[in-house]
């Protein structure tokens, strides 16, 4: 049972677009979070998840958001700031039901926005969801 648990885990970065070596940080952490996601993400890229103090680039945010953690808007666009040209915005919400759930309208209206394109939602977790955020195409072009 312990090898499909952690082929679980490692498929869940997968299913992310994380790969072995990228760098990826971590924002909105709180007690709340899916720690098993985490470790998986930790696994796949060898090393630790950076905090909100990061400076570096990074290929992937891990953004936790629930429905009072303030001003999304503000949020992806504070995300945005170390993101590479190729990087993605994962924006992980509490599902449907689940304390803290954001109306997808929610996020939908905070996209463009912050400057983003959506492309996917996906489960993650058993109580949370994710939705793929990237740079749209006509501002890769002027980075």
């Amino acid at each position: 049972m312990v090898a499909a648990e952690d082929a679980a885990k490692g498929g869940v970065a997968e299913k992310l677009g994380i790969e072995p070596g990228m760098v990826v940080q971590e924002l909105g952490w709180d007690e709340d979070v899916d720690d098993s996601l985490r470790a998986a993400v930790e696994e796949q890229i060898g090393s630790d998840l950076l905090d909100e103090e990061a400076d570096e680039a990074v290929n992937v945010v891990l953004l936790w958001w629930r429905e009072d953690d303030g001003d999304l808007v503000d949020a992806l666009v504070d995300a945005t700031g170390v993101l590479s040209e190729d990087g993605v915005i994962w924006v992980l919400t509490p599902k449907t039901g689940r304390p803290g759930h954001v109306e997808p309208s929610d996020i939908a209206e905070a996209v463009p926005t912050a400057g983003l394109a959506q492309t996917s939602n996906i489960s993650v977790a058993d109580d949370w969801a994710g939705v793929r955020l990237v740079w749209p195409k006509s501002v890769k072009a002027k980075r």
